[in-house]
């Protein structure tokens, strides 16, 4: 255990979980509390916060080293401010999940909607990842600060899904993000990596995957679970190790560029 704990545990470091108190910034808030960090879940609703929190009631030492913050982390101003209230409530973050991002449907490319599209990409590029990415590595880099920070890339990163047009390009601009800013910020030891969740029923998706009148799975549902080599969809709770892997900097430290698919071998089928 001391050895697993030297390596794997987070005692005494920050991170920030933006979007983390949705079903996949739930389990990596998590993994990095029960590793050890403290963790400040940045959420745009006080409710999502709520919820998140009341998880730890009846858990006084986790609860003791967690914390939500409201904001839209497309906003500059925003971002900064939620920054020192979270080194004042800890200490200053060292570790950064970007977690926010989600789609919007699904639609013919000739039906596009020019606004949404200009959402979706604002979603997950800019608040998503460029402003928050650009605030914490100003910080670092001036405090010579050698931080982590985990993207959270897709299957649409590496092969389009059909019909998702500003997601599909969104998370391929995210995976080739986090390779360019790896590359920009290793010169000060600033780790950039991400994971890349294979299929995973969630609120945004249910709809896509699983027939809501008789449960069974949609056409698209059937199609994933034939190229997934394990025959099922995941569950959240398995990206729980990758996010403590890629955040402990004795694990990882010579990692940097990446992103790890959990995704049942889904980007390994072949016939």
């Amino acid at each position: 255990m001391d050895y697993l704990e030297s390596m794997f545990g987070l005692s005494g470091k920050t991170a920030v979980v933006t979007g983390g108190a949705g079903a996949i910034g739930t389990v990596m808030s998590d993994a990095l509390l029960r590793a050890g960090a403290n963790v400040v879940v940045w959420s745009r609703t006080k409710e999502s916060i709520a919820s998140f929190l009341a998880r730890y009631n009846d858990l006084p030492e986790l609860k003791s080293r967690v914390h939500g913050i409201q904001l839209d982390t497309g906003k500059e101003t925003a971002v900064a401010d939620a920054f020192n209230q979270s080194a004042k409530k800890f200490s200053t973050p060292e570790i950064l999940i970007n977690g926010v991002g989600g789609n919007k449907g699904k639609t013919p490319f000739l039906d596009i909607d020019l606004d949404q599209f200009r959402d979706i990409l604002d979603m997950n590029l800019l608040a998503g990842l460029v402003v928050t990415t650009k605030l914490f590595c100003r910080h670092w880099i001036e405090k010579k600060i050698q931080g982590s920070i985990i993207n959270l890339t897709s299957m649409t990163s590496y092969n389009p899904l059909s019909g998702v047009w500003a997601y599909d390009a969104a998370k391929a601009a995210t995976l080739n993000l986090t390779m360019a800013s790896a590359n920009e910020f290793a010169e000060y030891g600033i780790r950039v990596n991400a994971i890349a969740p294979g299929f995973f029923i969630g609120k945004q998706n249910k709809a896509l995957l699983i027939d809501e009148k008789t449960g069974e799975y949609t056409a698209r549902g059937q199609s994933v679970i034939s190229r997934t080599p394990f025959k099922r969809f995941g569950d959240v709770s398995e990206l729980a190790g990758a996010t403590i892997f890629l955040a402990s900097s004795r694990a990882s430290g010579f990692v940097t560029g990446v992103s790890i698919p959990v995704d049942g071998g889904y980007l390994v089928h072949n016939i």
